[in-house]
């Protein structure tokens, strides 16, 4: 098990113990890296993971506290962490948009208006120099939908909208996890862009499904880190 999910399990067991409750401070630092049997560093980057999914709020100077979320909601919270490594189905989604995702993009090639492709840009050029996870995952979202839309084809666009909201928080906790994904998404979405304003279906279609298939190599390695 990966160390940010042990550290997930073991605070998700003192929520479920009662030893924490929704606001109420973590032990300090030392004794919970003594207590989890991690360094500090890899605690702090743990800490940092949970406080990105408005698990713990960390109060510079204060410490560090559970939210006040409900404990049924703090532990979907957790939940969700340790089983995106375990379930098949999120692998499968995106497995799936993989399929049908370029071939929708390649008819927005064709059919995709200058005004909706100069949105595109305006949204990826007003995006922050080192944009929150949250922000790169809503631009993510935007982006997709705005395409698979311009294809032109209403019941493959709600089907692919249906996989997307399925598949958000797997994107989050990549955005967390994941060196550089920022970077390497964004040069991605330009690419695609560049495509569509060419009206290249073909590259259009090649570079969406390295795009997406990028994210599903993510998720094999996730769930089996014995990958290369």
């Amino acid at each position: 098990m990966a160390v940010t999910d042990t550290a997930i399990e073991t605070i998700k067991a003192m929520i479920v113990s009662g030893e924490l409750r929704p606001g109420q401070r973590l032990p300090p630092e030392k004794e919970l890296s003594e207590r989890l049997g991690l360094s500090r560093n890899s605690l702090r980057e743990a800490v940092k993971s949970l406080e990105l999914i408005r698990v713990l709020d960390v109060r510079r100077g204060d410490g560090t506290y559970v939210t006040s979320l409900e404990p049924r909601l703090l532990l979907e919270a957790m939940s969700f962490v340790v089983d995106l490594h375990q379930d098949d189905s999120v692998l499968e989604i995106f497995e799936v948009r993989r399929l049908l995702e370029p071939h929708a993009a390649a008819l927005a090639a064709a059919r995709i208006s200058e005004a909706e492709l100069d949105a595109l840009a305006v949204d990826l050029d007003g995006l922050p120099a080192e944009p929150s996870v949250e922000e790169l995952v809503d631009h993510d979202v935007r982006f997709h939908a705005a395409i698979t839309a311009a294809g032109g084809n209403a019941y493959l666009a709600s089907l692919l909208d249906s996989l997307t909201s399925a598949t958000v928080r797997a994107r989050v906790w990549r955005g967390i996890t994941q060196e550089r994904v920022t970077d390497r998404t964004l040069a991605e979405h330009r690419a695609i862009l560049d495509a569509l304003r060419r009206r290249d279906a073909e590259m259009v279609r090649a570079v969406l499904t390295v795009h997406i298939g990028g994210v599903e190599a993510w998720l094999q390695r996730a769930a089996d880190p014995d990958l290369p």
